[in-house]
């Protein structure tokens, strides 16, 4: 397959694209790195990287951030940050991107655990990754041409726990493997409108 991966320098992205790239033909975009430039807040970008790759048969995102604010110092603007970057960008690779997937494409989002269980000063994280899940749900009823939607759900990668993990007390790591697996099973397997739980 030639697949287009939108993230590709973080813990996950960089491990996902380690295993895919062994099977199958992988183009790394990112806003700062890879092998072609996107930003996935700028509708415009996101519909000239579609263009420039072309004849694509999947789309991974593991892109987008949500930060970490507490609730008493929360404002409208953290929220939308949030939303424009994690939501709104990967809704918008969807969106934009059904329009140039091959037929019985598919499409493979990052939401995250938070969605499920809270952590101290991650209410934005929380409201986006529970609004990724909800779209993926919704939009495989009306995806067309077989394309499939998906996303996976990680909770504390084991790759971050060192750097992180202090902000999540008594979160499990989750081992690398297991969330390569979960985003093979998206990518070459047969499922749709599933988010794929891989916790601690």
């Amino acid at each position: 397959m030639k697949i287009l991966m939108i993230g590709t320098t973080g813990a996950i992205g960089a491990r996902v694209r380690q295993a895919l790239t062994e099977r199958h033909e992988v183009i790394a975009a990112g806003r700062n790195s890879g092998d072609v430039r996107v930003d996935i807040t700028d509708e415009a970008s996101i519909e000239q990287l579609y263009k420039t790759v072309g004849n694509i048969d999947a789309v991974v995102v593991t892109a987008g951030s949500s930060g970490m604010e507490s609730f008493q110092r929360l404002q409208a603007a953290d929220v939308m940050t949030a939303v424009q970057s994690k939501l709104m960008g990967q809704v918008n690779v969807v969106l934009k991107g059904q329009h140039h997937l091959n037929d019985n494409g598919s499409f493979t989002l990052t939401s995250g655990i938070l969605a499920d269980e809270p952590a101290r000063d991650t209410v934005a994280g929380a409201i986006v990754s529970g609004a990724v899940n909800s779209f993926v749900m919704a939009a495989a009823t009306e995806l067309r041409r077989g394309i499939r939607i998906n996303a996976v759900s990680p909770g504390l990668a084991a790759d971050s726990a060192d750097a992180i993990g202090h902000l999540f007390p008594g979160f499990h790591p989750v081992p690398m493997s297991r969330l390569v697996t979960a985003y093979r099973r998206c990518i070459e397997g047969v499922i749709t409108g599933q988010v794929v739980r891989v916790h601690g």
